[in-house]
């Protein structure tokens, strides 16, 4: 079953009964004693339906328990900041029974093996990212094609960033000169909202995978505690990418977000991918991609499955 992404942006209640996320608007609280109303406004969900929950309003109220519920059941909660922006994100400690065995083979990791799987990461990031520019736009993509084959283990040449020029020269015909950057001028709010609820997926679908967020395969910061999240979630971001520009084809992207532009990128999870040859929502392929790396890790495959368009 795919997990459902739940935004909420006004003020409400969020508290838990009988294994349900019970939401209540203010209303209910000030009309207690009108029990229309109160049918009206207070709506349930089962918690084992959620997958990730997004809280972009300063007064919303959320319960203890609930908080517990959603992460026993191996939901992310995001948080957003005053501009409405996420910025915190919470997981569970626990998501898969042999947690130790996982770690281990995680961190004993060897040094040509996590070489080997960032190739990989990035040649199927570009690849990706051409069928984007193929999709979406009259660019010449034999040249970033000609880069995936140039990736060498590690990506020592930092094809990646020689790609990414390319890419983002292109991929916004109508918006020469357009540089991504997560303080840059509209598309890039929409690019950092929806690459953000692209984390929250791929730190998730790792905790249940029984790996750790914090040790990437290539990303290393002191103050990042989702590296391999970062690492894992590259070859995902042309989905995002996608979807923006089909967003931008409707519609005049303003430099604040409003609350109807973010509900748009709530279909991140379940946009459809392929992986492993068979069509699947992005949510579900996460978890195989996450599945394989654990492979991967502890000797039984060699090649992390990851997705290419459907």
């Amino acid at each position: 079953m795919i997990k459902k992404t739940l935004y909420f942006g006004n003020p409400a209640y969020l508290s838990l009964k009988n294994g349900q996320l019970v939401i209540k608007l203010p209303e209910v609280e000030k009309n207690i004693n009108i029990e229309n109303l109160r049918a009206k406004l207070v709506k349930t969900i089962p918690i084992e339906d959620i997958g990730v929950v997004v809280l972009d309003h300063k007064e919303i109220t959320i319960t203890q328990a609930l908080m517990t519920a959603l992460l026993d059941n191996k939901a992310a909660l995001i948080t957003c900041d005053d501009k409405r922006m996420p910025t915190g994100l919470l997981l569970p400690l626990h998501g898969n029974t042999i947690y130790n065995e996982r770690f281990r083979s995680q961190l004993e990791a060897t040094l040509p093996l996590r070489k080997q799987l960032w190739q990989q990461t990035i040649q199927r990031k570009i690849e990706n990212q051409a069928k984007v520019l193929e999709l979406c736009t009259d660019a010449n993509i034999k040249n970033i094609l000609t880069m995936v084959r140039n990736v060498k283990s590690g990506d020592s040449d930092n094809i990646e960033a020689q790609a990414a020029v390319y890419y983002w020269k292109n991929i916004f015909p109508d918006l020469p000169g357009f540089i991504r950057s997560r303080e840059g001028e509209a598309p890039n709010n929409l690019l950092n909202y929806g690459y953000a609820i692209l984390r929250a997926v791929v730190a998730r679908a790792l905790v249940i995978s029984g790996l750790l967020p914090i040790m990437g395969i290539h990303h290393h910061n002191r103050y990042n505690a989702y590296c391999l999240a970062d690492d894992i979630m590259e070859p995902y971001r042309p989905f995002v990418d996608k979807l923006i520009v089909e967003i931008r084809n409707r519609m005049v992207i303003p430099d604040e977000l409003t609350t109807e532009l973010k509900r748009e990128l709530l279909v991140i999870p379940v946009l459809d991918v392929k992986i492993e040859g068979k069509r699947s929502p992005l949510m579900v392929a996460v978890s195989q991609t996450t599945a394989s790396l654990a492979k991967c890790f502890n000797g039984k495959i060699r090649k992390v499955s990851y997705p290419v368009f459907a």
